[in-house]
């Protein structure tokens, strides 16, 4: 599993208890980070051979995903066949870098597919493990009972996936619940196991740069392993300013904790 920053991440976060404190106090700046993500956008870009480099690196980074009505066991396998060579060969092979096996960071599916990821990737024999990923937990409105997204997360281990990607329910945020999402997250966490946990927080949906903060902060004292900005079903989606309050929680996070956190951007 590949972060942004560059690492490989295994999934360490254990999570703290609740410091509601530290939630209710957080405030973000609008303009200030508004200006902040203007100015950011306006600095010049790596060229040639670096710019090369990191988005061979952005690609290592990508989880790979379908998740439609009309997901056939056919898509998923063109889907995983483009997980194994997400570059194409005469570029792989023009830039040198056959030996870094370039993958993408994982491929995610509905539970219901994962058993034909695993299938793919068997008769494929691949010389690297690449990660399947399900999304569980009533995605992608996770308004369902609670017994039922438990259920959905172990199913999808059953059948085979090494990441969980769940959606938090965007009412307890609205509703300012913290208490109530923490507690879920990590009754979540406990089904996932072993099991990285990537958290969609849906932030086309909170409202406030505020309540993406505080629901950053909450997941991940949960023991979220990744934060992720949405589900790719929303009106609005991943935005600048959306990562920028997520890396600022997850920055100091690690600072008070020691737990580094990943980030994923989506939709």
């Amino acid at each position: 599993m590949s972060s942004l920053d560059g690492s490989t991440y295994t999934g360490d976060n254990s999570g703290i208890p609740l410091d509601l404190a530290w939630v209710e106090m957080s405030r973000v700046n609008l303009p200030a980070l508004i200006r902040r993500a203007d100015s950011h956008m306006t600095r010049r870009s790596i060229k040639k051979e670096w710019q090369a480099a990191w988005l061979l690196r952005a690609v290592t980074c990508i989880d790979l995903t379908t998740l439609d009505g009309d997901d056939t066991p056919g898509n998923v396998n063109r889907l995983c066949f483009k997980a194994r060579d997400p570059v194409r060969s005469d570029l792989i092979e023009s830039m040198g870098v056959e030996q870094l096996n370039i993958q993408v960071a994982a491929v995610c599916v509905y539970p219901s597919r994962v058993p034909d990821v695993v299938k793919a990737f068997s008769d494929m024999k691949l010389a690297r493990h690449i990660p399947i990923a399900s999304v569980a937990a009533g995605f992608p409105a996770g308004q369902t009972p609670l017994s039922q997204r438990i259920d959905e997360i172990r199913t999808a281990i059953e059948y085979g996936a090494t990441e969980i990607d769940i959606v938090i329910n965007r009412t307890l945020v609205l509703t300012g619940r913290w208490t109530e999402l923490y507690n879920e997250v990590c009754e979540m966490k406990q089904a996932c196991g072993s099991v990285p946990l990537k958290t969609i927080l849906g932030t086309g949906q909170l409202g406030t740069l505020t309540n993406v903060y505080k629901a950053s902060l909450v997941s991940m004292m949960a023991g979220s392993d990744f934060i992720k900005t949405s589900t790719g079903k929303e009106v609005v989606n991943a935005t600048f300013p959306v990562a920028l309050t997520m890396l600022r929680a997850i920055r100091e996070y690690y600072q008070r904790t020691g737990y580094k956190v990943g980030f994923k951007p989506a939709g």
